[in-house]
């Protein structure tokens, strides 16, 4: 198992539960290196001085925040010390809300809490009791020094922590400008309802893949073995201006049933092509 990224209790109420923070995402990649033209050397990137183009050794850097344009507040090591939340290493759920209440703005990373030490049993307790109550604990802890909120909800067998945004963090809707709903016909709403209705399905993760990362494999795999990629098909460029709405939504009707009857029969015809192809080599064999 990976090593943890922080060890601590989950607390609420009296009761402390010792546990473990481990991320429940992947990076996938790919990563790439930057490298010289011409000789594939490692391109190395330093800290260079603004003013007169010197490079600048980690011990003569400081951090400092911009109170007025070219005008520095110096922050010291103590300085970041003095703001710094006390490390309790405790989760300290205070409040459970309405799993539907949270906007998912909020949400930002999750991560997979499995219990410490002994913890086993108050683990499957709380993770059972919020099952059954259907909402989520809200928490403040502090991670690398941050104070973060976060979301504690029951996924199958786990409690899963997801880090959250604080309100402020957030841009307000009253800062942008959105359409309004009077301009909507009720003929096109209804129309856009059928729409939506028709790509109705259930939700299944392993549907969506990230094509652009497994062309971009494919390319790699390619180049190293010196042959030719086949790379998922780029999607048909749609144009962002509606000159008709109606005709678009009318024509978008049955697209969905369309594609789905041609991924069904795209295996089959896969499988006939490979087995001309099995055939064809058989009869080249029998006839050399």
């Amino acid at each position: 198992m990976a090593r943890a990224l922080w060890t601590g209790s989950l607390s609420f109420g009296l009761v402390n539960i010792p546990v473990e923070i481990h991320t429940a995402v992947r990076d996938k990649g790919p990563h790439f290196r930057l490298l010289r033209r011409t000789d594939k050397s490692r391109i190395q990137f330093q800290r260079v001085a603004e003013k007169d183009g010197e490079v600048v050794e980690w011990d003569d850097i400081v951090k400092g925040y911009e109170v007025a344009k070219g005008q520095y507040i110096v922050l010291t090591p103590q300085d970041f010390e003095k703001a710094a939340l006390k490390k309790d290493r405790v989760i300290d759920i205070q409040d459970f809300v309405k799993a539907e209440a949270i906007d998912d703005r909020f949400f930002d990373k999750p991560y997979y809490l499995l219990p410490g030490k002994g913890g086993d049993r108050a683990y499957a307790l709380l993770r059972e009791a919020i099952k059954a109550s259907g909402q989520i604990g809200v928490a403040k802890f502090v991670l690398r020094s941050k104070q973060r909120l976060a979301a504690i909800e029951a996924i199958g067998d786990a409690l899963v922590l997801s880090t959250m945004r604080f309100r402020d963090e957030l841009a307000k809707l009253e800062e942008f400008e959105f359409p309004a709903g009077k301009a909507v016909q009720k003929r096109e709403l209804q129309m856009a309802q059928r729409l939506i209705q028709e790509f109705a399905a259930e939700w299944d993760p392993e549907k969506y893949t990230d094509d652009y990362r497994h062309n971009i494999m494919k390319i790699v795999a390619a180049k190293r073995d010196r042959t030719k990629p086949e790379l998922v098909p780029e999607a048909d460029p749609q144009s962002a201006q509606v000159i008709d709405l109606m005709e678009r939504l009318r024509k978008s009707l049955g697209t969905k049933r369309a594609d789905t009857a041609k991924a069904a029969k795209a295996p089959s015809a896969r499988r006939a092509t490979k087995k001309t192809a099995r055939k064809a080599t058989g009869r080249k064999k029998k006839a050399a």
